[in-house]
């Protein structure tokens, strides 16, 4: 059974989708900008302003489904340039305390001119 989940605390979608949807015990984040969900827009204009705008996006979202960042096992995150790698490392290792959940980094365009786009999977027992 799947159960859909939606924080006021994030953005809505920009797009026909769902924030999250809860399957068993999995929770599936879609993917997240560096939309600030008070504003409705992207405010900062550097990685790490917008990296920690999505990571908080995403803080939001799973705390509204009753999970962690320590509950993520799998991260996707898309880049508008690979050059923001290094910079963009700096700001979300600073979201995990522990063991790192497993990612994907791809050079990709994400929507609404972002530098910066994550989705990920969490896991709770």
């Amino acid at each position: 059974m799947k159960k859909i989940i939606q924080s006021e605390n994030a953005p809505k979608p920009v797009g026909p989708y769902s924030q999250a949807v809860k399957a068993e015990k999995f929770l599936f984040i879609s993917g997240q900008l560096p939309i600030d969900p008070k504003e409705g827009k992207i405010l900062a204009s550097e990685i790490q302003g917008q990296t920690r705008q999505v990571m908080e996006n995403i803080k939001a979202i799973l705390q509204s489904a009753d999970y962690t960042l320590d509950d993520v096992v799998q991260a996707n995150v898309y880049l508008s340039s690979l050059q923001l790698f290094s910079e963009f490392n700096k700001t979300y290792a600073t979201y995990f305390a522990k063991d790192y959940p497993a990612r994907a980094t791809v050079e990709a365009q994400p929507p609404k001119g972002a530098l910066v786009e994550i989705s990920v999977i969490a896991y709770k027992q």
